[in-house]
């Protein structure tokens, strides 16, 4: 890297710890910041680090303060900032949905058609239901949406939803979906260090591939090598190696780690033996 890159990372939060997991794992060895402390380093790569509110790191990075930083896409979406996505790292997954109170008639979103709505999301909630052509009134709660409906507050609530439980808890049910959401790395648009950045997303980048896949070794019988490899869910050709033991071959291929809990009864099924399953560290495509 030419000059010292500067990163922006959420200093508390849900992003907080997948942020700080994810640099440690690209092997850029990110120094552990004190109590209170704003800025450290990465004794491997040349970047700083500065420890912010998530919620401020699209605009820390729209003007320039930093290179780049880790967000959600909600709230880059929310506030409207000119930042380019420089790469969607597969945590912190979450929707933005509207939800009414059990006993309510309405089943989707277009029945909140003249409804009062409460959200924490003024902006994308509005933007998003004028597309559809929805006119509601749109009411600004800065926490504990999911209480609006039952103070009387309003008649519905639009807000960012991980698993449902919060809802439910509430006495809330989704009917529908606005927004789907995620932590991503975003970079200043018109930056001049590109390649900085590049390097910075590709080795993110390997880690995020490598964590979404498995390294799968097996034997396997040359007369059933065709059975094993039709059920694969590879996109190249697997590594097929001779053993001593005659007419039996080691297979190696790289596989989807959510196929992994089908694709081994199909593989014993097909004469497979000796199945492993191995982490990969770092895939570059």
């Amino acid at each position: 890297m030419s000059r010292r890159l500067s990163m922006a990372l959420p200093s508390k939060g849900r992003l907080r710890e997948p942020s700080w997991s994810l640099l440690e794992a690209s092997g850029v060895d990110p120094q552990e910041p004190g109590e209170r402390v704003l800025q450290a380093h990465c004794r491997n790569a040349d970047i700083d680090l500065l420890f912010v509110r998530a919620d401020d790191v699209p605009e820390y990075v729209q003007d320039g303060v930093v290179d780049c930083g880790i967000t959600g896409l909600d709230l880059i979406y929310e506030r409207d900032s000119d930042v380019e996505v420089l790469l969607r790292l597969g945590f912190g997954t979450c929707s933005l949905q509207a939800a009414v109170s059990m006993e309510d008639s309405a089943t989707r979103i277009e029945d909140l058609e003249g409804r009062r709505i409460a959200t924490s999301h003024p902006r994308t909630a509005a933007k998003i239901l004028a597309e559809r052509g929805i006119r509601a009134e749109v009411v600004q709660v800065a926490g504990s949406v999911e209480i609006s409906p039952r103070l009387g507050l309003a008649d519905a609530i639009i807000d960012l939803v991980s698993t449902g439980s919060t809802l439910r808890t509430n006495g809330l049910r989704s009917i529908g979906t606005l927004f789907e959401s995620e932590a991503v790395l975003v970079g200043r648009k018109g930056s001049i260090d590109l390649e900085a950045r590049r390097t910075l997303t590709m080795v993110l980048g390997s880690v995020i591939n490598a964590r979404a896949n498995r390294y799968l070794l097996m034997n396997v019988t040359k007369d059933r090598l065709a059975e094993v490899t039709a059920v694969l869910p590879t996109k190249g050709s697997p590594t097929v190696i001779d053993l001593v033991t005659p007419g039996v071959v080691a297979v190696h291929a790289l596989v989807p780690a959510a196929d992994i809990w089908s694709l081994l009864p199909k593989l014993e099924a097909c004469g497979a033996s000796s199945i492993l399953t191995l982490p990969v560290e770092r895939m570059v495509p």
